[in-house]
Formats: structure tokens, C-alpha cells, sequence
């Protein structure tokens, strides 16, 4: 991304979550401050995109990561989680949705995202229940000392939401930051990543292909893929003791109706929550 202007797939992430709410009446993931901190004009703009039939799977695809990340955030409660961490965090609304009292929210993104996101809030009065906001740049700031020098205290049991971040990253910085999670105690982690292209069938491949040429295009390349069951492996040794991995299929059964015995659909996107508790 440029440093001078926010996150260009932060800004598209925030259109299909806004588009969601009107197009599709918000079935997945309601969201009423998505279209506001958009933005009148660019809301409008993601409503007309969103008539072309073809942008609806990873529309809800998008609705359905973020609705999985507050799912499992509100499980965790009962576990003695009183901090959220967002990270990477784009125009994401939750802290101005917390529905959990005594929740302690952190925002964490790249400054110049974070610095229009603030100004924005303010433009449209949006500035209740607004989370601790911690500028951090993934390539270069360790996180934890980040973290505690706004608040966070590494002792008490922590969710993290990591959505939209993890394939722009090189795969160091990918596992650097989640060593780190799992390093704290009673800690978990919802974050989504794609399969490598080898792992898509010939005809879906050059989809695929397409989506990571159109990031690139606007400057923001796919950096790290992840084969499933690999990834599994690997953070198993990171001391991660629970991991639920929803991919195209298992997404589409628990929030798009398709029948439980519908057979696999293949490589896709993924979500997944990853705990050591």
C-alpha cells in the first residue's frame, strides 16, 4: 500500500461489507455503521458494483469471515477473554457494535489507514465506544511491545481478529505474529488465507490467478498462501491446542444453507480460529 493514503483493499473489503448491507439486507453480518464510515458516495459506488452477479460469492464470502471472527470472539468470553484485538483492522466497526460489557477493544493497523479511519469517524460523529487505537506496521514493529505501550496487558486472555491481512504479508511476518499469539496465555486467533494455486482444479485456477493479478495491479500483491493441512501442522507447533479451519465448503453449509451432505467444493478461501487454550 502507499503511506500516504489508506489501504486500497481495506477500502474494498469495507464496500462489500457495506454493499452487504443493502443488497442483501445484511442475511450474514449486519453492520449499521459500515455504510456511514464508507461514505455516502462510495457506498453508492459499492451498491452499483454489487449488481453485477458475479461479485456476489466473495461478497458473502466477506460477510461470512467477519460474522465467523465475532462468532468465535463471543465464545471466548466464557473463557475469561477481556481483551479484542483487531488487527489490521481497515474500517472494521466492532468496537462501535461491542455488545460485550468490560470488553476491551484495540485497533491496529498500518498509520495511514488508521489516521483516515479516525478522521472519518469524527467527520460523521461516530465516535462512541471508540477502541484504543494502535498504529503498527506488520513488516516492521513488533506487535506485543505496540500492544502493551497502549494498555494491552499480556497476562489476561486475549482474542485476536486478524481478517483481510495475512496474504500481503511475507510468510515470516505471517508466523512472527502468530508465535507471538501463541505465546500468551489462554490466547486464540481468527484469521483467513487462500490455498496455493496448485491446489485449485485447471478450471478455477485462472480465477484465482486473476484475483491475486488485480491486487498486485493496485499495489498490493498476495504475498503468502497456505496449504490446509500444512498450516495445520505448523501451528500445532506453534502451541496452538484448538483449530477449527472453515473452507469453502464448511463456510457454505453453516452460513449459506448448503445441505450438510453436499460434497466438497475444492480450494478456496479460508477462515480459521486457532487457540491455546
Amino acid at each position: 500500500m502507499q503511506t500516504s493514503e489508506p489501504s486500497r483493499t481495506a477500502m474494498a473489503a469495507a464496500a462489500h461489507r457495506a454493499a452487504h448491507q443493502n443488497v442483501d439486507g445484511g442475511a450474514i453480518f449486519s453492520d449499521p455503521y459500515a455504510r456511514r464510515i464508507l461514505g455516502e458516495e462510495a457506498a453508492a459506488a459499492a451498491d452499483l458494483k454489487a449488481q453485477d452477479p458475479a461479485t456476489r460469492s466473495f461478497r458473502l464470502v466477506m460477510a461470512a469471515r467477519s460474522r465467523y471472527a465475532e462468532d468465535c470472539l463471543a465464545r471466548s468470553l466464557a473463557r475469561g477473554v477481556a481483551q479484542a484485538v483487531i488487527l489490521g483492522a481497515g474500517l472494521d466497526t466492532f468496537a462501535l457494535r461491542n455488545p460485550h460489557p468490560g470488553l476491551m477493544v484495540f485497533e491496529v493497523d498500518h498509520p495511514a489507514t488508521q489516521g483516515w479511519k479516525q478522521t472519518r469517524l469524527h467527520e460523521t460523529g461516530l465516535t462512541h465506544s471508540l477502541p484504543i487505537f494502535v498504529p503498527v506496521d506488520f513488516e516492521r514493529d513488533d506487535l506485543q511491545t505496540r500492544l502493551v505501550a497502549s494498555g494491552f496487558k499480556p497476562e489476561i486472555p486475549a482474542f485476536f481478529i486478524w481478517l483481510g491481512v495475512v496474504p500481503y504479508l511475507r510468510e515470516a511476518s505471517v508466523f512472527t505474529l502468530l508465535r507471538s499469539v501463541a505465546g500468551l496465555p489462554s490466547a486464540s486467533i481468527v484469521f483467513d488465507y487462500g490455498e496455493p494455486l496448485e491446489n485449485y482444479p485447471p478450471e478455477r485456477r485462472a480465477r484465482a490467478a486473476e484475483m491475486g493479478a488485480r491486487t498486485a495491479a493496485a499495489g498490493e500483491p498476495w504475498l503468502t498462501r497456505f496449504d490446509p493441512a500444512d498450516l495445520a501442522e505448523r501451528l500445532r507447533a506453534l502451541g496452538f491446542t484448538s483449530l477449527e479451519d472453515l473452507g469453502p465448503t464448511e463456510m457454505a453449509k453453516r452460513y449459506f444453507g448448503l445441505p450438510q451432505d453436499a460434497p466438497h467444493r475444492g480450494a478456496g478461501p479460508h477462515v480459521i480460529c486457532a487457540g491455546n487454550f
